[in-house]
């Protein structure tokens, strides 16, 4: 396929050739015309510097000849110029009244860069829409994951209030698991908004992470141990690594509780360790393991593997999106991948920091 030619190209051409048109009209028709003359009308031909009447009829042919040229030549520019831009014009007015769903049609006509500007235009048009879809996604399932902690918080305090309920330190406990569970929400939340305005920092120092991920492990062994799950752990003990200690741990976190409401009871292995330039941190499970078809959807906020299962076991949605952006702010990537029975969660990331 040839190369469309640029808007520059296609001026320059466009008067060029009328120029040359116009000049070959008048020089060359100019030529023909006195040969006709001398041959067959010499008495037409007028002495003096006042033209003939046939010169004066050859005269006006050859200005109405330019005229209807330059007049071609400019229609067929403007068809070229005009006719996008206009097309252009009309869909933002569309947009700024907020239909969303108007589109400039690509005239046939429409070459080089103002071809390139619809094209470019209608791109823009798509991802605005998609992003109006997604922030109205995102409203409705914050609210929605909102309202069931907020639902039951009112109806106990409700009950308290009204002597239904007797205080007890299961209820107060209960009610404390309600709110750290909104908290875990919206530091969840901030983590994402900050990623996605490019505002996710790293404080990223050199630490010995075996030691700090022990911790986690510790906090979340009872937990896990509780719903029949063995945790095992091979952490590289010496091995320094440059991360930001705090958001790994959160992301391990994350990993963990994402095991507690979808993975099956059984051995749970958690490694840490370096190859290749890169840092390796694994949540390995026991099943039921992760359809291909979902691995490349279920780093995305919001984006459950099983929504079925999602709704009988509890999460947010978040965690797993919380975890991509935290191997994204140290630079590296966080992928899915099928292990000997189960699903195997690995985060990468460069284990030099790159200046």
């Amino acid at each position: 396929m040839r190369p469309t030619p640029g808007l520059r190209r296609q001026i320059i051409q466009s008067l060029a050739v009328m120029a040359l048109g116009i000049t070959f009209i008048s020089v060359f028709g100019s030529y023909v015309f006195y040969a006709f003359a001398v041959a067959y009308l010499p008495d037409s031909i007028s002495e003096t510097w006042i033209p003939s009447r046939v010169e004066m009829i050859w005269i006006v042919c050859t200005i109405i000849a330019a005229l209807g040229m330059a007049v071609f030549v400019a229609i067929r520019l403007s068809q070229r110029l005009i006719t996008p831009l206009k097309a252009v014009a009309h869909s933002l007015r569309e947009v700024a009244q907020g239909k969303l769903d108007a589109r400039a049609p690509l005239d046939e006509q429409a070459t080089g860069e103002t071809a390139q500007l619809v094209r470019d235009f209608n791109t823009m048009v798509d991802r605005l829409q998609s992003m109006t879809r997604e922030r109205e996604f995102w409203n409705a399932a914050i609210a929605h994951e909102l309202r069931t902690p907020v639902t039951i918080l009112r109806g106990r305090l409700q009950g308290l209030a009204e002597g239904v309920f007797s205080p007890s330190g299961e209820i107060f406990e209960s009610l404390l698991r309600q709110v750290e569970g909104l908290n875990r929400l919206i530091e969840d939340l901030r983590v994402l908004s900050l990623n996605d305005s490019g505002q996710l920092e790293v404080q990223r120092v050199t630490v010995r992470l075996a030691d700090e991920l022990s911790f986690v492990l510790q906090a979340f062994a009872p937990r896990l141990a509780t719903k029949g799950f063995h945790l095992h752990s091979e952490l590289d003990a010496n091995l320094l690594v440059e991360c930001d200690a705090v958001r790994i741990g959160q992301a391990l976190m994350a990993l963990l509780d994402n095991a507690l409401q979808h993975a099956e009871p059984g051995h749970l292995l958690v490694r840490l360790h370096q190859a290749n330039g890169l840092i390796h941190l694994t949540v390995e499970d026991e099943g039921p393991g992760i359809d291909s078809s979902l691995a490349t959807n279920i780093f995305e906020a919001f984006r459950r593997g099983d929504p079925t299962r999602s709704r009988k076991s509890g999460g947010s949605g978040l965690g797993l999106a919380v975890v991509k952006a935290i191997a994204e702010a140290h630079g590296g990537r966080v992928v899915v991948q099928p292990s000997s029975a189960g699903s195997s969660f690995v985060i990468s990331w460069p284990a030099r920091l790159r200046v």
